[in-house]
């Protein structure tokens, strides 16, 4: 497992210096820690500590990802959710956690295994135990799932595969911006893992979504999501809701898989601070 940076050791210690209740944002797969900077921005107006800790190696930025993608390659759900898992341990104070995409899967991962005070889940990633396949998501998983050979590459979104799976909701001039600013190259194992959780008892995309520690959990759906349709959020939910913790579920109207960074971030980023603000 890759070492905490210095960057994200800055971070906790940052938070812990506070003395508020940490935010830790997961991103996930073709885009960067950076992606959340107006979230944690918004958050700290809010009187919280937000951290925004990479996946094990990520560059520090688009260019760099962009020029070296070898870095993302074989990086599986298990190995990143372990080094969430170990930012966490270092706060003093037990974190809210909000992921996007597979990030919402590590949320949901992290907070069944205790760690979170609530936890938000934006169009999260299926794991073991939620069925439904749409088209829109197959089609959108194509690029990686095409190809046996994806599992242990990186592997980047062209232009038209990037605007089908994320920016479909937007306009064509706001998808070219989005993608220039945001997208990278990303692991294919975790869409492997999460294509074949139904099948191997043994994966690592599956979530302890009964364990009473899991705290408060929100998942927020976008209406027009590609990638994550309301099919997958709304089967995560039913699985999530056998927990006895507040378990809610909302759909943001006309938007993609982009919802955390396009144009519309803010009204995504209110629902869930509203939800935090709930409970921590």
């Amino acid at each position: 497992m890759a070492a905490i940076t210095e960057h994200e050791t800055d971070q906790v210690d940052r938070a812990n210096a506070t003395g508020l209740t940490p935010v830790v944002f997961i991103h996930g797969l073709w885009l960067l820690p950076s992606s959340w900077d107006r979230w944690a921005a918004l958050f700290e107006e809010a009187g919280y500590a937000p951290l925004t800790p990479g996946w094990p190696d990520d560059p520090e930025t688009v260019e760099e990802a962009n020029a070296h993608p070898e870095v993302f390659a074989g990086k599986t759900v298990g190995q990143v959710a372990d080094h969430f898992a170990e930012v966490i341990g270092r706060l003093s104070k037990q974190p809210a956690v909000i992921g996007h995409s597979f990030g919402g899967l590590l949320a949901e991962i992290v907070a069944g295994r205790g760690l979170a005070a609530a936890s938000v889940a934006i169009s999260p990633a299926p794991f073991r135990g939620v069925l439904p396949l749409p088209i829109s998501a197959l089609r959108s998983s194509a690029p990686v799932l095409g190809n046996p050979a994806n599992r242990n590459r990186a592997v980047p979104l062209t232009y038209e595969q990037f605007r089908y799976a994320f920016a479909n909701a937007v306009s064509e001039d706001e998808a070219k911006q989005l993608y220039d600013t945001f997208a990278v190259p990303a692991p294919g194992a975790p869409l492997f893992q999460a294509a074949t959780a139904n099948l191997n008892p043994w994966t690592e995309a599956k979530v302890n979504s009964r364990n009473p520690d899991r705290g408060p959990l929100l998942i927020i759906s976008g209406e027009k999501d590609h990638t994550v349709p309301w099919a997958i959020s709304n089967a995560s939910y039913k699985k999530q809701q056998r927990n006895d913790g507040v378990t809610e579920i909302t759909s943001v109207p006309n938007r993609g898989h982009a919802l955390t960074v396009d144009g519309g971030w803010r009204e995504v980023a209110d629902k869930a601070l509203a939800f935090v603000k709930r409970f921590v």
